[in-house]
C-alpha cells in the first residue's frame, strides 16, 4: 500500500502524547509524518490522527481492522514495523496509542478503549500473542527495553463489572493505570492487570499474576498473587553461564 503523507507531528499531538505517559526524549529524532489518505471518510470526519515513521510499512489490514468499534478523536502513531501484529484496535472517544522504535510484537493484539491510553516506549520484544488492553479511562505505559515471553497479558480492567452483593461497590478494578519501569522481563504466561507498576529491573515469573501491586526494581516475583522470590536481581538478555 502507497500512503499518502502529510504533515509532521502537531504540538497538540506531541503534548496529548506526554501527557499520556511517553518521555519527551522518546521523540527526539524521529521522523513521524501524518497518514493523510487513503483513509475512509468517516476517519478524517472523526477527527482521527495517524502518524508513521517516514520509511516503515504499514499493513492495510490492520487499518481496516479499526473500524469494527466506532470512535473519535484518535491519536495513533507507529514509530516501528507493526507488521506481524495480529490486531490494531481502538473504541470510545480519544483513544491515544504510541508504539515507539523497536518495537517487535509477533501475532500481538493491543486494544485502548475511550479515554484511555497504551504508551509503548520503544525497544520492546514480545516474543509471541502478547495481548495489551487499555479501557475506563485506564492507561499501560511502558519504558524503554522490555522482554515479554510468550502469551504475555497486560489489561487494565477485567472487561466486566464484580461487585459486592451487599452494598453494590465495584470491587474488581475499573480504568486502572499500569507502568512498567525500564529493562522488564515478563515471563511466559504472565499477566500484569489492575493498578500495578513494575520497577526497573524487575523479573515476573512464568505464569505469575501482579493485580494491584507494586514490584520493587531488581526484584523476581512469582506465583499468583505474585510474591517476592528475590531480590538484587540483575538479569541480561544474553543466555550465558
Amino acid at each position: 500500500m502507497s500512503w499518502t503523507r502529510g504533515e509532521r507531528l502537531t504540538d497538540v499531538h506531541r503534548e496529548r502524547l506526554i501527557a499520556a505517559g511517553l518521555a519527551p526524549e522518546v521523540l527526539v529524532g524521529l521522523e513521524l509524518s501524518e497518514i493523510t489518505g487513503p483513509l475512509p471518510e468517516w476517519w478524517h470526519e472523526g477527527g482521527n490522527a495517524l502518524y508513521l515513521r517516514d520509511g516503515y510499512p504499514l499493513d492495510v489490514r490492520l487499518i481496516d481492522l479499526l473500524g469494527f468499534y466506532p470512535f473519535s478523536d484518535a491519536l495513533i502513531v507507529v514509530a516501528t514495523d507493526i507488521t506481524s501484529m495480529q490486531a490494531l484496535l481502538v473504541g470510545g472517544d480519544s483513544p491515544t496509542i504510541f508504539i515507539g522504535p523497536n518495537t517487535s510484537m509477533v501475532w500481538g493484539e493491543i486494544y485502548c478503549g475511550g479515554g484511555s491510553s497504551v504508551v509503548l516506549s520503544g525497544g520492546l520484544v514480545a516474543t509471541s500473542r502478547a495481548q495489551i488492553d487499555a479501557r475506563n479511562g485506564g492507561s499501560i505505559v511502558a519504558a524503554p527495553d522490555q522482554l515479554w515471553a510468550a502469551n504475555v497479558y497486560v489489561a487494565t480492567d477485567d472487561m466486566h463489572r464484580l461487585e459486592d452483593g451487599e452494598t453494590g461497590q465495584r470491587i474488581n478494578p475499573f480504568g486502572a493505570h499500569i507502568r512498567f519501569g525500564e529493562h522488564v522481563w515478563l515471563g511466559r504466561d504472565a499477566i500484569v492487570t489492575g493498578h500495578a507498576e513494575i520497577g526497573d529491573g524487575a523479573v515476573v515469573g512464568m505464569r505469575s499474576m501482579v493485580r494491584n501491586q507494586k514490584v520493587e526494581p531488581r526484584t523476581a516475583v512469582a506465583g499468583v498473587p505474585a510474591r517476592l522470590i528475590r531480590e538484587n536481581v540483575v538479569w541480561s538478555g544474553d543466555d550465558t553461564p
